[in-house]
Parts: C-alpha cells; sequence; structure tokens
C-alpha cells in the first residue's frame, strides 16, 4: 500500500481543485447543475482516485485508478475549454488552470508508464 500524501500528483492536483473551485465560482448561476457541477465532480474525482488507487495492493489496481484519474483530467480540460467556448470565462482567466491541468495529464501518465513497465 502507498502513502497517496507523498506523491506529487496527488499534491498538485489537490492544488488544481481549489483553483478551479475558484474558477466555478464566477460560472453563470444557471449553470450549478450543469457545467459548475460537472467540473466540480471532475476535479475532486483527479485526487481521490489517486488515493483510492494508493490503497490498493496491486500494482494494476494502482495503474486503474490512475487511468480513471488522468480521463477526469482529460474530462476536466475539455469542461474548462468549453467554458471559454461559451464566453463564461476568458483565456487568461483559465490558462494557468489548463497548463496545470496539462502538467498533471503529463505527471499521471507518466506515473502510469512508470508502474506499468516496473512492476
Amino acid at each position: 500500500m502507498r502513502n497517496f500524501r507523498e506523491l506529487k500528483v496527488w499534491q498538485e492536483a489537490r492544488i488544481l481543485v481549489k483553483q478551479v473551485y475558484q474558477i466555478t465560482k464566477v460560472l453563470p448561476k444557471s449553470e450549478k447543475f450543469g457545467l459548475t457541477a460537472q467540473i466540480n465532480r471532475c476535479v475532486i474525482s483527479v485526487p481521490a482516485n489517486i488515493a483510492e488507487g494508493c490503497a490498493k495492493y496491486s500494482d494494476k489496481d494502482f495503474v486503474r485508478f490512475l487511468q480513471i484519474s488522468l480521463g477526469s483530467a482529460y474530462e476536466l480540460e475539455t469542461h474548462l475549454l468549453l467554458c471559454e467556448d461559451l464566453e463564461f470565462v476568458t483565456s487568461d482567466e483559465i490558462s494557468i488552470v489548463l497548463e496545470k491541468t496539462q502538467r498533471l495529464q503529463k505527471r499521471i501518465s507518466s506515473l502510469i508508464k512508470y508502474n506499468k513497465s516496473n512492476h
């Protein structure tokens, strides 16, 4: 069993949650049960699935939860881009969060590859 608190990807995902919640606070109230809820669910899913995967005893299960986390990170990126497309936020408002999301995607992918090749 791994300690998720020691994983950089989990630490970064946790920070990302806070930053994304700052963005969803400014979305229109009409999106409360639409994009806002969807974005909040998928950003929380990223660190939550990393943590859940750490509780698994097999590397195969750990990798599976990392893949779920990665999928949520890609879903998050898509939702943020849609917010920009719909002009709910500007490019400037989300550019840093998008960069952090993409960097996190790369790090999760690297952790998946590492665990697949070394175990």
